[in-house]
């Protein structure tokens, strides 16, 4: 399953590379992210969503199944 940040991420034209300047990560980082392998703090999170455009909801909730 792609996740919600890469989506969001697609959308918005950018590359790991270039989301991570955006919010002072690595690129690294942002790919363990979408690959649900790394936890980022609030503050990161945040600063994804800023980024992208969207809520913290939209990107990172993943509801109740």
């Amino acid at each position: 399953m792609v996740s919600k940040m890469k989506l969001a991420r697609i959308e918005n034209g950018l590359t790991q590379a270039q989301l991570a300047k955006q919010v002072n990560a690595t690129r690294q980082t942002v790919g363990l992210i979408e690959k649900g392998e790394y936890n980022p703090s609030l503050n990161l999170c945040i600063a994804i969503a800023k980024a992208l455009n969207k809520t913290l909801d939209e990107l990172f909730w993943e509801g109740i199944k």
